[in-house]
């Protein structure tokens, strides 16, 4: 067990990042919602039943038929990397459109 300096707490060496308990950390955004943008590609299955990844994202909403493991689709929609999922993984995009690529 480390002990801290008098006057100090410890905690988290300095030079690593923190990050607060129930977020992850989005592409330039720690919190909230982001400005629209559209990923291209094919779908993933994650680890969980019925989630379903693209490029890292979690993709959340959207038409089902489309969302299956092997498609692909250009996304049109936003990360909400503080959305609260029951997937294990990925960042969460809330998908606004999508259509096969």
């Amino acid at each position: 067990m480390t002990t801290a300096p008098p006057g100090r707490t410890p905690g988290p060496p300095e030079d690593l990042p923190t990050v607060s308990p129930g977020r992850t950390p989005g592409p330039g955004k720690s919190s909230g919602t982001s400005r629209p943008m559209t990923l291209t590609g094919t779908i993933v299955p994650g680890v969980e039943h019925n989630c379903f990844l693209l490029d890292g994202y979690l993709l959340v909403g959207g038409t089902s038929e489309l969302i299956q493991a092997g498609t692909r689709v250009s996304v049109t929609g936003h990360v909400q990397p503080d959305l609260m999922t029951t997937c294990q993984q990925g960042i969460p995009f809330v998908v606004q459109r999508i259509e096969p690529a």
